[in-house]
């Protein structure tokens, strides 16, 4: 990333949209950016697993668990997973587990919390549809800017 969070919002605060500080940093790359892919799920991780095998291209994966906190949605498995098919970042509106692994992997995490639990495994949920948390409507397609800030999110790419 080129410019930080806050020097972003100071170039282009009209134009972006900033979440609400509610998530910690878990991932080994606390500063990460990429166009953004969409799940949203609740306490069932299959699509989140089927998303992260297929190739990330530098992309930001974003996921609406509902902000449930009774279970994780990702793990040190998925993360590694994410990290080898190249995605650049996962924000998980719920919880993950294995947080000292996923520390150690140079992947960007962004969650609200941890879990030891696993989710089930229904094959429920939805992908590519536009997500409301964090006080934002978040876009598949539009772009994530992440560092220890906080996240901001645009229309377009910027400089």
């Amino acid at each position: 990333m080129t410019m930080a969070t806050a020097d972003l919002y100071d170039d282009f605060g009209e134009e972006l949209t900033v979440l609400a500080p509610i998530f910690s940093d878990y991932g080994g790359q606390s500063v990460f950016e990429g166009k953004i892919a969409t799940l949203k799920v609740f306490e069932d991780n299959t699509l989140v697993r089927a998303e992260l095998e297929r190739s990330g291209e530098d992309r930001v994966l974003v996921i609406d668990g509902g902000g449930s906190l009774r279970c994780a949605l990702v793990g040190d498995n998925l993360a590694v997973l994410a990290r080898e098919n190249g995605w650049s970042g996962i924000i998980v509106f719920g919880c993950i587990r294995d947080s000292a692994q996923i520390n150690d992997i140079a992947l960007g995490v962004k969650a609200i919390g941890v879990n030891p639990r696993k989710s089930v495994k229904r094959g429920e949920g939805q992908r590519d549809v536009a997500l409301s948390f964090a006080e934002a409507t978040i876009e598949p397609g539009e772009y994530l800017y992440a560092d220890r800030d906080g996240i901001v999110i645009s229309k377009r790419v910027l400089p």
